[in-house]
């Protein structure tokens, strides 16, 4: 690395698992990406520790970083019209659809490309540690970033609706766009491919998508084969995985051919 070079560090925070990305924005290239699953679901002062370590032991950590960026992924979020939303509420917001408890931090991420308000919990132990280990940082929900990515560049006619689907080891993220609008989003948590099956047909019912035609698109924890790809696909035909061409190249050591289950931190930059 020359010593003058502009450097840029996202950390994705899961309770189910880690992900690191660095960007060199003096050559355009992602140098550094890595994910660390879990085999069972941590608590926070648990992923904290796993965080330590990782950064601790691995040399490209010692680099100096001109920006850092923290991405809290939970089910512990709401969406509030900018028109609609009060400081004052933000509780509110969250308390019918979330286990949120009385000390916990709320804080927000403003969306300008659908002028919404993403309420959320941070993992503040998390961002303690961040802010003693490179200063000054910035901290975002993944939904934030998986909104405004979709919303940026739609992967399908503005009139036909969309569904993506993100995937995580126990949750998944799940959006519906049509007319280059946001339909529907919802964060739910499930534990077999039955679940997984039962919360996408449930969406498509809902909003009467047609199972045969409706494109839906995929990203993160999901590859060809594996048992929720394989339900997804018995049921709903139309089946893709977002292929996003980005404005920096990635030389850093991955399969490329699986580079939608990095979305959320390679839409982070």
């Amino acid at each position: 690395m020359k010593k003058n070079d502009i450097k840029e560090l996202s950390i994705q925070i899961n309770l189910n698992g880690l992900s690191f990305c660095i960007l060199n924005r003096t050559t355009n290239k992602v140098e550094f990406l890595k994910t660390i699953d879990f085999e069972q679901k941590q608590l926070p002062e648990a992923v904290l520790n796993h965080l330590k370590k990782e950064l601790s032991s691995n040399t490209v950590f010692s680099d100096e970083f001109n920006d850092v960026l923290v991405i809290h992924q939970n089910e512990l979020s709401a969406l509030v019209p900018e028109k609609l939303f009060n400081h004052e509420n933000k509780v509110d917001y969250l308390k019918f659809n979330s286990k949120i408890l009385s000390n916990d931090y709320i804080t927000e991420d403003h969306i300008s490309v659908n002028q919404t308000v993403n309420v959320y919990v941070p993992y503040v132990n998390i961002n303690n540690y961040i802010f003693d280990t490179f200063g000054a940082f910035v901290y975002k929900h993944s939904s934030s970033i998986l909104i405004d990515s979709f919303l940026q560049k739609p992967q399908a006619p503005d009139e036909k609706p969309v569904v993506y689907i993100n995937v995580n080891k126990n949750s998944m993220e799940l959006l519906v766009i049509e007319n280059n609008e946001l339909q529907l989003f919802n964060v739910f948590e499930y534990h077999s491919k039955e679940d997984f099956i039962y919360y996408v047909l449930f969406v498509f019912e809902q909003l009467k998508l047609d199972v045969e035609t409706t494109t839906t698109l995929l990203c993160g924890n999901i590859v060809i084969g594996d048992e929720n790809f394989v339900m997804l696909y018995l049921y709903i035909r139309n089946v893709l995985f977002i292929d996003k061409t980005y404005n920096f190249n990635i030389v850093a050591k991955t399969d490329r051919r699986y580079l939608h289950q990095h979305y959320v931190i390679l839409n982070s930059f």
